[in-house]
């Protein structure tokens, strides 16, 4: 989706004017992929707009870095405002939210100990990743013939530049072959996610998702997801899941920040009943919390102010 560009990007400490938040070509990141980045969204409330579980996201991108091994010279409270800032800055009801923390021009070679880390958020207008209907009218995945990382190769629990590389492989591939989104598998050959989003799969009426052993992204919007549903008296676990167990699933849907939640109606052409119930319960409810309209969630949406 092409970017609409809003009038500022917060770098470093200050807000710069969006065709001025440049880096130069040498900047070690965009040699060696040893960044780290969050995905996350701003919504219209009755009260302005406010950021969905901010404070877990950038809780998260610390993770991510430490497991990098990268310092960010920042506190989680400064980045917290910092985003605030940036939404408000925009003047729009909502948004979707991008900080990335990067090495950055001064040094080269695999080497990062010598590196400055750099910091950046920036905000825009973006619908839902995977469209408008894909709750109601379901997405067609494909298994995907590129494998999720190892945790001895690329550490999939943090949310790394580098590391997604190997889901746009993924994307692209299924893409072209005529699908919406790939699944991919963990290098034992069990579901790990899809190349942007959790996945939840019913299976004799239990909701399944898998662990982070398999190559998971801890993901928040499956926090969500999951405290919506066992709200509702749903069971739900975090366990394994086979290939085969998607084909022959109950109900399976996908949610993530970008992707919001999104229905399955088929893996590898197998059909899969869609919209299915606990999806569509489950997608109702998060579209209010997201927008401060249930109260027992109104923590979860920090207004940017």
């Amino acid at each position: 989706m092409p970017i609409q560009s809003t009038p500022k990007i917060w770098m470093n400490g200050e807000l710069v004017d969006w065709d001025k938040a440049q880096i130069h070509v040498l900047t070690h990141t965009l040699h060696y992929g040893t960044g780290v980045f969050e995905g996350i969204r701003a919504y219209p409330t009755d009260d302005g707009p406010a950021v969905f579980r901010l404070t877990e996201h950038i809780k998260r991108l610390f993770n991510s870095a430490h497991i990098l091994g990268m310092e960010i010279p920042f506190t989680v409270d400064e980045l917290i405002q910092a985003t605030k800032d940036t939404v408000a800055s925009t003047g729009l009801p909502g948004c979707y939210v991008r900080p990335i923390a990067y090495y950055g021009y001064g040094e080269m070679g695999l080497n990062t100990l010598p590196c400055r880390t750099d910091v950046a958020i920036a905000c825009w207008p973006w619908g839902a990743y995977l469209g408008d209907d894909a709750v109601s009218k379901g997405v067609r995945m494909k298994i995907s013939s590129w494998t999720r990382h190892d945790h001895n190769t690329m550490p999939p629990a943090a949310k790394t530049v580098g590391n997604y590389v190997n889901s746009s492989l993924a994307k692209v591939e299924a893409l072209k072959a005529g699908y919406d989104e790939a699944i991919m598998l963990a290098p034992n050959g069990l579901v790990a996610e899809c190349t942007g989003e959790n996945i939840f799969a019913v299976r004799n009426d239990i909701m399944i998702t898998p662990p982070i052993s398999a190559g998971a992204l801890e993901g928040i919007t499956q926090n969500s997801v999951m405290t919506i549903a066992r709200d509702l008296g749903y069971d739900v676990r975090v366990d394994n899941l086979a290939r085969s167990d998607l084909y022959i699933a109950e109900e399976i849907f996908v949610c993530g920040t970008a992707a919001e939640i999104s229905s399955v109606n088929s893996v590898d052409d197998r059909a899969v009943p869609c919209p299915g119930p606990k999806t569509q319960a489950i997608a109702s409810i998060y579209l209010d919390a997201v927008k401060g309209r249930v109260d027992k969630y109104k923590h979860w949406c920090e207004l940017a102010v």
